[in-house]
């Protein structure tokens, strides 16, 4: 199993469009063979910081995701809607013995 922690900063104007976009992409990716989670977090810090949780089977799982037509949809809304780049992490969980 793998997570995948996507940072983005957002316009305070584009939120909106952000956000309507990005429910549509979480519909679909929902969908997708070997996602288990996929959800979209405010900061509650710094209302433009969005963070999306991913969860999945799989590295393999996200071959095709990246590819995705409403991925490649979400994609050219978000674009115009950052600040930056987004900060991407793919995080695998360990087992740390926290005695």
């Amino acid at each position: 199993m793998i997570y995948v922690v996507a940072t983005l900063t957002v316009k305070p104007e584009m939120r909106a469009e952000f956000i309507a976009a990005a429910t549509d992409c979480i519909k679909e990716t929902r969908k997708e063979p070997g996602n288990i989670a996929y959800d979209l977090h405010e900061s509650v810090t710094d209302p433009s910081k969005m963070v999306f949780v991913e969860q999945w089977e799989n590295a393999e799982a996200l071959v095709p995701h990246r590819g995705a037509e409403h991925m490649k949809t979400f994609g050219r809304v978000a674009v115009k809607c950052m600040t930056a780049p987004p900060k991407i992490e793919v995080i695998t969980p360990e087992k740390v013995d926290v005695r």
